[in-house]
Order: C-alpha cells, then sequence, then structure tokens
C-alpha cells in the first residue's frame, strides 16, 4: 500500500529495545514536528479549505499523538528528553523544489509530508509486530492506522491540486526512488527514522 522500494529490517527493533526512552522521545518530537507542518502547509495555502479543513484535524491529531507518547514516557518513570535532529527528514526535505510557482511547491510539500508519514507508519508496523513490550505493540499498531490515514490526505490533496500542473505520480514516483536512496543510511539508531 505504502510503496516504499526499501523495508525496514525488523532487527531495527532490537535497536530500539535497547533505549526504549530514547525511541520515546525522538517519537513525541516527530509528533510535534508533523503537526508543525501540516499548520505551515494551512499557512501557505489558505485558499484551499478543503485542505485547511483536513490539516488542520491533522495537526490537532499529531498534538495528540505528542501528548499519548508524552503520558507512555511519564508512565514509564521517563522524563521527556530535548529534542533531537532528525536526519532522514532533512534528507528529504533537501528533495524538495523550492523557489518554483506555488502550485510545484505545493505539490511537494504534499508529497514529503506524505512520504514521511508513510515511512513512519511503516516504522510503526514494524513496532507493532516485534517489539515484545506488549503495550507498546498495541500503541504502535493504533498510531500505524493513523499514520497510514494521514499518508493518504496528503497523497489525495496533492493529485488533487497538483494533476492540473505535472503528473503527480510521476512525481510521487521519484520521491519515491530517492527516499530508498536515503533510507539506505538509516534503520541503525533507536530513533523513529534513524
Amino acid at each position: 500500500m505504502l510503496g516504499l522500494k526499501l523495508e525496514t529490517d525488523p532487527h531495527w527493533v532490537n535497536i530500539v529495545e535497547k533505549n526504549i526512552e530514547e525511541i520515546l522521545t525522538d517519537h513525541a518530537y516527530c509528533e510535534q514536528k508533523a503537526a508543525s507542518n501540516a499548520i505551515s502547509i494551512v499557512i501557505g495555502w489558505p485558499q484551499h479549505t478543503d485542505l485547511v479543513d483536513n490539516l488542520l484535524s491533522i495537526a490537532k491529531e499529531e498534538l495528540t499523538h505528542f501528548e499519548m507518547v508524552h503520558e507512555k514516557i511519564k508512565s514509564r518513570g521517563y522524563k521527556l528528553g530535548f529534542e533531537r535532529k532528525d536526519e532522514y527528514v532533512t534528507e528529504l526535505y533537501k528533495f524538495m523544489r523550492k523557489g518554483h510557482k506555488r502550485p510545484i511547491v505545493l505539490i511537494d510539500r504534499l508529497l514529503f509530508a506524505a512520504m514521511v508519514e508513510a515511512r513512519s507508519c511503516e516504522r510503526f508496523k514494524i513496532l507493532s509486530e516485534n517489539i515484545k513490550d506488549e503495550d507498546l505493540r498495541a500503541f504502535y499498531r493504533e498510531l500505524m492506522i493513523s499514520e497510514a490515514n494521514h499518508y493518504t490526505t496528503f497523497l489525495g490533496f496533492a493529485r488533487k491540486y497538483g494533476n492540473a500542473f505535472e503528473n503527480v505520480d510521476t512525481r510521487w514516483k521519484q520521491w519515491l526512488d530517492y527516499e530508498a536512496k536515503v533510507i539506505k543510511s538509516y534503520g541503525k539508531q533507536e530513533t523513529i527514522h534513524g
């Protein structure tokens, strides 16, 4: 369904299990950044009312997820650490076209968001199927479904507002190819995208 070209090695979970506090802190900030990204798109393209409505809902949901992860952190006796830089997302950001006409920029902003959501969904699936902690298995299964919905929302809006300007599916394939090259360097750290 996600179309990712390179799947995460399930052994990544073994790395995660060695430092649950780190993965939870990283995850919390991923949710915060996802909310900020949705708001940023709303601010940039307020004329698309349906896009605004849907992305405001996603932003609220992402903040709820941040709160849920924070509750997991506290319930385990941990504290939310400082924000971590997400190198994977930084690498994806470089592929976005900037300085183009606004519809082209919107397409790439939406495809960028779809890509991050797709990879997060895939990582949550791996966690929900392989982590030994039963509480986290159920938690990541629930969040995996939400991420899949966000992925399809972003991709759908890219097609809706972009196909008049270019073939969005062709551009999405370019994103998938680029992401496959990027992700080869990751999967070795106890972070959502690391």
